[in-house]
């Protein structure tokens, strides 16, 4: 009789033959099921994990959705180099919240004036890239209009999604993680009361932080460690990038680390000219743009 109770209670709680596999035999006398309340018990206990686990999945994988799901409502351009046609283009038949600009973009004029035509169609956004640190590129794009909306170095809420930026690239003499050499140097102050008088920007203002000047623009344009160790503790949802996270020769996993710390869902990026869409080892969806493409929110090409 017990053994028929143990038999209908498994075969009502299909979960737990698939929880543990000790309790498929159901044609036992009852002197074979000593301990049978412990045996249970582990099985229910883990019964309801699965289903935490199973209500956390689906919590991740309903926010996913409401990101992925809002198509068109934020484009991504990659590294216009002076061609902002597709970009135009694309704004003015999608009509997005907002665009960002992955770096690059190697202006000859203003950024307000290269991209007038779209000017009050929608917000732009921009993170710099390793060119956009070349002048008179530098002074176009962080002298212009734009520049308060350069996403660099911290998190914007954009179109309902919270969108976190870093621009520029990894340099040899601070810190370039493919090396294993760790961080050279982790703050720009330390790296600069070290430099020789000729790798100094002098001139400038002593608001900017130095007290001989300023950093060469190359320097400024490199991601620094100081920039990387306070991301860590934002969050959002969506990391833009210049340098490539993948997990391959031209990517950096410290990339993709970063985005882990951070919650990231998506990660974007430029410099590499190559438009692909790809998942990271840490479950983290990965857009590659083209140069001068956009794509929007769902990895399209526009």
């Amino acid at each position: 009789m017990e053994g028929i109770a143990v038999t209908t209670y498994i075969e009502n709680e299909e979960t737990l033959k698939r929880v543990d596999g000790n309790l498929l035999l159901c044609n036992q006398t009852s002197s074979d099921f000593k301990g049978i309340g412990k045996v249970f018990s582990s099985a229910i206990g883990r019964k309801h994990q699965l289903d935490d686990d199973m209500r956390a999945k689906s919590k991740a994988s309903n926010k996913r959705r409401s990101i992925f799901n809002i198509k068109n409502n934020i484009l991504f351009a990659g590294d216009p180099h002076g061609f902002f046609q597709p970009l135009i283009d694309a704004v003015k038949k999608h009509r997005p919240a907002a665009v960002i600009l992955m770096g690059d973009m190697q202006l000859k004029q203003r950024l307000e004036v290269c991209l007038d035509e779209i000017i009050g169609l929608t917000k732009i956004y921009w993170i710099p890239g390793n060119h956009d640190y070349e002048e008179p590129y530098y002074s176009n794009l962080f002298n212009s209009s734009l520049a308060a909306n350069n996403l660099d170095g911290r998190v914007v809420e954009i179109a309902g999604v919270r969108v976190a930026g870093l621009g520029g690239t990894f340099k040899g003499k601070i810190w370039y993680p493919k090396d294993n050499q760790g961080m050279r140097h982790k703050t720009r102050d330390g790296f600069y009361q070290q430099l020789p008088s000729n790798q100094i920007k002098r001139g400038d203002k002593k608001s900017d932080g130095y007290s001989l000047g300023r950093l060469k623009l190359g320097y400024e344009g490199a991601i620094w460690p100081e920039d990387y160790d306070r991301m860590l503790k934002m969050n959002a949802d969506i990391l833009v990038t210049h340098e490539s996270p993948r997990q391959e020769e031209k990517g950096f996993d410290a990339l993709a680390d970063l985005g882990e710390k951070m919650g990231i869902e998506l990660i974007v990026h430029g410099h590499l000219h190559h438009y692909y869409k790809d998942v990271l080892d840490n479950g983290i969806q990965v857009f590659g743009t083209p140069e001068a493409g956009v794509i929007d929110l769902s990895g399209r090409l526009l």
